[in-house]
């Protein structure tokens, strides 16, 4: 049986990921993995950090996909100039991420890859205000309008309604239209995935779910969502107030709980999962999923990092 590959942008080169995706070849994979990243650096971070691994050229242009296996590292090579092995981020790296993604999205419009992981990089060097993160980058690329972050694990989801935004302006871009269509996408992907509707909690964007004001976002926004979805036959419940929604005995009842802002959904699904979660894009032509961690720059080099998030996205890939 032929099984689509699985594409891999590396990303920030001076990120701890190509130290966890060596620590991930020793796994077995149904799916052929290809790996978009200078073979240079790629060659001489192994050697530091005391892997060794054979590489198979791949022409982008021209990819025998009959010879694809992972006794070796598949490997796209995009060139990048550098004078240490690691080192700290700049903007020097920019192009060459921007390429990477380029020659990843140009691939996966030809249908024969199953979806794309990507590597961590740094917002405020690529993305330069541009866009709050490589969750919208991507959906930009792509010219996807409806999307949403899903933070998964098997046992409890997360999904935040505005992602990577200044605490002050999360209220101002809280939209019905956002809640709904975001709610309704995590529904599609649940029951296309795992052929189940999936029970769906939110929380309020205020303290228990009240303020001193006389319309609060609950009233104007948050609660007329929950019943429009309601009546499309979406299990959803709420408005809960977020300090109580992640006690055990709540986070026993649901699928997913949708937050209004990163930290109210990402902090406690963290704190109760680690790295046994993975990023996914819904709402892409194709799957998109990134490890859910940063570039970790503290650990850079030092051979210490967990390849647990990149294993799972890619065991969710591997299917």
């Amino acid at each position: 049986m032929n099984y689509k590959p699985i594409i891999i942008v590396s990303g920030e080169p001076y990120s701890v990921f190509l130290e966890i995706f060596f620590k991930i070849k020793k796994n077995k994979f149904k799916r052929p993995i290809i790996l978009i990243v200078s073979k240079k650096l790629l060659c001489s971070q192994m050697k530091k950090l005391n892997f060794d691994f054979n590489i198979n050229l791949i022409n982008k242009d021209k990819i025998d996909y009959k010879k694809l296996n992972n006794k070796k590292i598949n490997l796209i090579d995009v060139d990048f100039k550098f004078q240490k092995t690691f080192d700290k981020i700049t903007d020097k790296s920019n192009k060459y991420i921007k390429k990477s993604f380029s020659i990843a999205l140009k691939l996966l419009k030809t249908n024969k890859f199953i979806g794309l992981i990507n590597g961590p990089i740094s917002k405020k060097n690529f993305l330069k205000k541009k866009f709050f993160g490589i969750t919208e980058y991507i959906a930009h690329q792509t010219k996807t309008k409806n999307f949403a972050m899903l933070i998964y694990n098997k046992s409890l989801s997360v999904c935040p309604i505005t992602t990577h935004l200044p605490l002050k302006e999360v209220h101002k871009n809280i939209t019905k239209k956002m809640i709904i269509n975001k709610t309704i996408l995590i529904n599609s992907f649940y029951k296309k995935k795992f052929k189940k509707s999936p029970k769906i909690a939110i929380t309020g964007l205020n303290p228990h779910c009240e303020s001193n004001y006389k319309s609060s976002e609950e009233k104007k926004i948050i609660i007329p969502s929950i019943n429009h979805v309601k009546k499309k036959g979406i299990k959803l419940d709420g408005p809960f107030a977020a300090d109580t929604i992640f006690m055990a005995e709540h986070v026993k009842k649901y699928d997913v709980i949708i937050g209004m802002y990163h930290d109210q959904v990402l902090t406690p699904a963290k704190t109760l999962f680690g790295f046994e979660a993975i990023n996914i894009t819904l709402g892409l032509p194709y799957i998109r999923i990134s490890p859910d961690h940063g570039p970790n720059t503290a650990m850079l080099g030092k051979n210490l990092s967990s390849p647990k998030s990149l294993l799972k996205a890619l065991n969710f890939l591997d299917l």
